[in-house]
């Protein structure tokens, strides 16, 4: 009798905690701003025994970004025509209880300004996290995130960079076949040069189902919150976010993912702290 009233008792507490994490995560979804798209960090089954080098992920990304537009003048902005990502994360160690990874990303934002593919942005996230695993579907992780943006071919003397301390939560739930992983995230800048972000909170969602071995479909939102500090620049906290769904083909060696999206990112452009909405569409390769 006492495993039922257990069992009943951790149904009924699921049933209230769950829904009310998913509507916290949709809530900051629709009113976030969507980042460099890299891979959602997901929950990763712990080992057996303490192990070294036990995960690395590749990506690589291509998109075109599609009626790209000045807030003010309502014109094609020649500066935002192509978008691509390529990096990796692993981890280091896993400690069976947690696990101490490192994520990689550079990023090449193209114009049509000089020529057909003019790069004039590369910008670099550089993260170490270290994780305590709370059961088989929940790992709560502190981050150290760093980010440097850079222009190509222009004129740039001055950093555009920040450094944020903070934490992560990561969360899976299976319905059958389907899955759902959360991420929720948020920290402190406690170092910036150029910029005027204070705090940033993040949070992603992300659904997959397969339709056979080899195919599957998804849909995934990402949204962030980027408190600033007024007094420098004249403005509030900046908002955006990114909607997007495709479909996944398996093979032997990776994943080929090709998905449209739409997505509004404040501060696109390192120097004007200007947003600008898009939709998009591309693809990806990751080796999972």
């Amino acid at each position: 009798m006492a495993d039922a009233d257990g069992s009943l008792e951790t149904f009924v507490l699921a049933r209230a905690v769950w829904p009310a994490l998913l509507a916290a995560c949709l809530t900051l979804l629709i009113t976030v701003p969507a980042a460099a798209q890299q891979p959602q960090p997901i929950v990763e089954a712990a080992p057996a025994a303490p192990e070294f080098f036990s995960r690395f992920d590749f990506h690589m990304s291509i998109e075109r970004l599609m009626r790209s537009q000045t807030p003010q003048e309502k014109l094609t902005d020649e500066r935002f025509s192509w978008d691509s990502h390529f990096g990796g994360s692993f981890d280091l160690v896993d400690y069976v209880v947690g696990r101490a990874s490192v994520l990689i990303d550079y990023e090449a934002v193209m114009g049509s300004e000089l020529r057909p593919f003019d790069p004039n942005q590369g910008n670099y996230t550089l993260e170490a996290s270290l994780s305590g695993r709370v059961n088989d579907a929940t790992e709560i992780v502190a981050i150290f995130h760093h980010v440097s943006r850079h222009l190509s071919d222009r004129p740039k003397l001055f950093a555009v960079a920040w450094n944020e301390l903070g934490a992560r939560l990561l969360h899976r739930r299976a319905f059958g076949a389907t899955t759902v992983d959360v991420d929720l995230e948020g920290g402190r800048v406690t170092q910036h040069s150029y910029v005027d972000y204070t705090w940033l909170g993040e949070g992603q969602l992300q659904i997959r189902h397969p339709v056979n071995e080899r195919v599957a479909v998804f849909g995934q939102g990402t949204g962030r919150l980027m408190a600033v500090n007024g007094v420098l620049v004249q403005r509030g906290t900046q908002r955006g976010a990114r909607i997007e769904g495709g479909v996944r083909l398996n093979g032997k060696g990776g994943a080929f993912e090709i998905f449209a999206a739409y997505e509004k990112r404040p501060d696109a452009d390192p120097l004007d702290r200007q947003s600008q909405r898009w939709a998009i569409a591309g693809f990806r390769v990751l080796n999972r």
